[in-house]
């Protein structure tokens, strides 16, 4: 089984079951079990199919940001505005 979430940077990302963490490519380590899952599905084929099928319907063209480019709050955490 596999699980879709998503990373602060808007990135959408997928990890198997019973993974701790998961780093995304802007740098950022996830831990997925603190993460919104977003969906499930059995094979890393359909999992990647779905990343990008819920890639292109949050934003038609991919753009990210790097974990750097994060706007950060006084304690030096990366804020969201979710």
């Amino acid at each position: 089984m596999y699980l879709i979430f998503r990373c602060d940077c808007g990135r959408v990302l997928y990890g198997k079951e019973g993974v701790v963490t998961r780093k995304c490519p802007c740098g950022k380590s996830l831990k997925v079990k603190e993460r919104r899952i977003l969906k499930k599905v059995d094979t890393s084929e359909d999992a990647s199919e779905a990343v990008r099928e819920i890639q292109e319907e949050i934003y038609g063209e991919i753009t990210f940001k790097k974990a750097s480019e994060l706007p950060k709050s006084k304690r030096g955490q990366i804020t969201t505005k979710d």
